[in-house]
């Protein structure tokens, strides 16, 4: 075979699968140093003084949810819980999509990577990315499972990721919204991700397929965080963007199996991927000395973070965006769990970063609580982790904390974690780790190290022992003392200055709560119905 008929079926072969049948260079599956010099002679970034791969990411700084499709194709079309989340796309738009993307990227210089996600290998799947940019792939390369060296030689995909952050979609012609696409076909088992450079469509996307994927087989998607204690207890961590879940979940004291994208098993816990996606900003060496480290070493990918001249880090510069990123791999947490896997969880805890500073620091839930508190998903959008979410943060419920990223009804997942929970007698904590002593800016945040004594009290055990108190505008058990927090912390109307003000504010939060329930009453069990907060 010559050259160039050797070159020509390796390219082939890198690109089997994908219906890309060239591209100017193909580069399959180049570890971080060689995508990092890449991405340099491409001007696609710079390093930071202490070597992380510094990249903007243009107009989108955060996911697009308005811009994400599912083709709706027979055989999945009944399965779909169709509506804001997830829009119909016509099978022969996405037909016209994918083939002007795969036009394009066949003039283009290409990387791509063949990863996998899900560290469980009976419920993995195989993902083989083309992309443009050497950062995206570096940026997958560390959120993935990156496979043994032997198993690159004849990996078959599962699914296909074609990734055009450039390529501008025509609503036109493609039957969009706007020049950005976010498309994903559960029958030819491809993704295509057009007009935006924000790497979270990459890592989104999969999870969206593995929310998809895993309820028929009896095993529970989670768009959660979870560790593991020295007694091989495992807690869970659910929230959204801006609630402290990596934060939370990455403790010293507790090796980490995962910070944001987990299956339950039968078996236990396991992690889908292989890195950490940490919001950043104002991070702190001192409150946060894992995340810190990971993010200034080489290997990292740093989105929208800004640096002096010399290359040091401003960690509370927002000038690009407030939603400040840094993916790295899993294993630059020093006491990360190598396998990615866990066993049942004993502890599960929902964060809220309540916008309103109406919620206690931590309520002990019942399983009934623990359903609705899960469908419900309160929490706040931070400007900036989603476009158009605005310059302030919003009060806002995402169901299973993750509405964005759910292909079926709610109440399937919210079902499978009620079970669970009941099956192996967990203990589930809803957790504020938002506003004390008033509204969003007028109230303070609540302080981190009060917020990690009182988890740690939840998972060692001891504060299921303490005493509790009903509070009368949400039925939660609020414990009436925990050691070394402050009374005024636990009691979130004693906080307040103004106690009209507090209680206008919690009655206004529960007829929000009510108001957002009404879509999911109807398909929920008797139990969870009467424990629904009402505003009367």
């Amino acid at each position: 075979m010559s050259k160039a008929s050797a070159i020509k079926a390796k390219r082939a072969a890198d690109l089997a699968g994908t219906g890309v049948t060239a591209g100017l260079d193909v580069y399959a599956n180049l570890t971080a140093p060689a995508l990092s010099a890449a991405a340099i002679r491409r001007n696609e970034g710079q390093f930071s003084a202490d070597g992380a791969l510094m990249v903007a990411t243009g107009v989108h700084t955060g996911r697009s949810p308005r811009d994400k499709f599912v083709v709706d194709e027979p055989g999945v079309s009944d399965g779909v819980w169709w509506g804001s989340v997830n829009k119909k796309l016509a099978p022969e738009k996405f037909a016209l999509l994918t083939a002007r993307v795969r036009a394009y990227l066949q003039g283009q210089e290409l990387f791509t990577q063949d990863l996998y996600a899900g560290a469980d290998p009976t419920h993995r799947i195989k993902v083989r990315l083309v992309t443009t940019q050497a950062w995206c792939a570096q940026f997958a390369r560390n959120m993935f499972i990156r496979p043994p060296a032997a198993d690159l030689a004849d990996f078959t995909p599962d699914y296909v990721i074609l990734h055009a952050p450039l390529f501008q979609a025509d609503p036109a012609i493609d039957g969009v919204r706007s020049t950005t696409a976010v498309a994903l076909s559960f029958t030819e088992k491809l993704i295509v991700i057009a007009g935006s450079e924000y790497a979270g469509e990459i890592k989104k996307s999969i999870f969206t397929v593995m929310n998809w994927l895993l309820p028929p087989k009896g095993v529970l998607p989670m768009h959660c965080s979870a560790n593991i204690g020295r007694d091989g207890d495992v807690a869970l961590f659910f929230g959204l963007s801006g609630t402290g879940k990596t934060t939370l979940s990455s403790d010293p004291s507790r090796p980490l199996i995962g910070d944001d994208e987990h299956g339950w098993s039968p078996d236990g816990v396991f992690n889908f991927e292989g890195g950490c996606y940490a919001k950043v900003i104002n991070l702190s060496a001192e409150a946060e000395p894992e995340i810190w480290a990971a993010s200034h070493r080489f290997g990292t990918v740093l989105e929208n973070v800004v640096a002096d001249r010399h290359g040091k880090l401003d960690l509370s510069d927002d000038s690009l965006t407030e939603n400040t990123r840094s993916c790295y791999p899993v294993d630059f947490i020093p006491n990360a769990v190598p396998a990615g896997v866990g066993g049942q969880p004993r502890n599960v805890v929902m964060l809220a970063a309540d916008a309103f500073g109406v919620l206690p620091p931590i309520a002990k839930l019942s399983s009934a609580q623990a359903m609705y508190h899960f469908l419900s998903g309160y929490t706040a959008v931070v400007a900036g982790t989603e476009k158009d979410a605005g310059s302030e943060p919003t009060a806002t419920f995402s169901a299973c904390f993750g509405a964005p990223f759910l292909p079926r009804r709610p109440e399937t997942y919210g079902r499978m974690l009620s079970d669970l929970i009941a099956q192996h007698g967990a203990d589930c904590w809803l957790v504020n780790t938002g506003w004390s002593g008033g509204k969003f800016g007028t109230g303070k945040r609540m302080a981190i190290r009060h917020t990690r004594a009182l988890i740690s009290a939840a998972l060692d055990g001891s504060l299921a022992k303490a005493e509790y108190r009903r509070d009368p505008f949400f039925g939660l058990m609020i414990p009436t003392a925990v050691p070394g927090i402050p009374p005024e912390v636990l009691d979130p109307r004693a906080a307040w200055a103004d106690k009209a003000a507090y209680d206008a504010t919690a009655r206004d939060l529960v007829a929000r709560f009510e108001k957002n329930f009404a879509e999911f009453a109807p398909h929920v069990e008797d139990d969870v119905k009467a424990i629904a907060l009402k505003a009367a």
